[in-house]
């Protein structure tokens, strides 16, 4: 068959992907976030907390989870985006994607891309994990997020998980019995701005404990 033929079933697979595309996700210098290092910093600076971190659960060192710093001062680990669908080249927003802690080492030696997990608590019944690196269309139900303009902060946005693409639920911030701020699915969303993170910064990012 003509080799054109396929040429332009691909053009227009892409197009028809790129078509479907969110509009793109900007930091907090309006820059649009394509690849590489974010710190996901609070919309509202001051009390609710700072960056995002890994942190264990009870008296156990590993797994580990997605939690909060207390302090606004601290930016925490910041995170990569990937395996977004529609192959545009930066980070749409209202799509299904992977987010992952960019950290170089762990105490607990796993990959850290966010997933869904049950929390074994009575107050909440879900926390955010981190654990190995999904495979697309074995893992979508409980490792794929999106990310959603929040209208209420300039440049703040939700990160919130989708299920089945249309049931969305936000992530929001959980405080536990320690006082150790954790990442949770709840009714009430966590806004967050991203920042971005330079070379050296994330490559001298070690696994931090609260």
């Amino acid at each position: 068959m003509n080799p054109m033929f396929y040429f332009l079933i691909a053009l227009t697979a892409v197009l028809a992907a790129t078509a479907n595309a969110g509009g793109p996700v900007l930091d907090i210098d309006d820059e649009i976030i394509f690849d590489g290092s974010y710190y996901v910093i609070p919309a509202f600076f001051g009390a609710d907390g700072g960056g995002l971190t890994l942190s264990p659960l009870g008296n156990k060192q590993c797994p580990l989870y997605i939690g909060q710093k207390a302090s606004d001062a601290n930016m925490g680990i910041p995170v990569r985006f990937s395996n977004w669908k529609s192959r545009v080249g930066f980070v749409p927003e209202s799509e299904n994607l992977n987010i992952e802690m960019d950290v170089k080492a762990t105490i607990c030696v796993q990959s850290t891309y966010w997933w869904v997990a049950a929390s074994g608590m009575p107050i909440v019944e879900t926390l955010i994990a981190a654990g190995p690196k999904p495979e697309p269309r074995k893992d979508s139900s409980k490792s794929f997020f999106q990310v959603k303009k929040n209208e209420d902060f300039f440049r703040g946005y939700n990160i919130v998980f989708c299920p089945n693409d249309k049931d969305c639920i936000d992530v929001g911030v959980f405080v536990d019995k320690d006082g150790v701020r954790r990442l949770t699915l709840s009714s009430t969303p966590f806004p967050v701005m991203f920042v971005g993170a330079t070379e050296t910064e994330t490559l001298s990012k070690t696994m931090s404990i609260i």
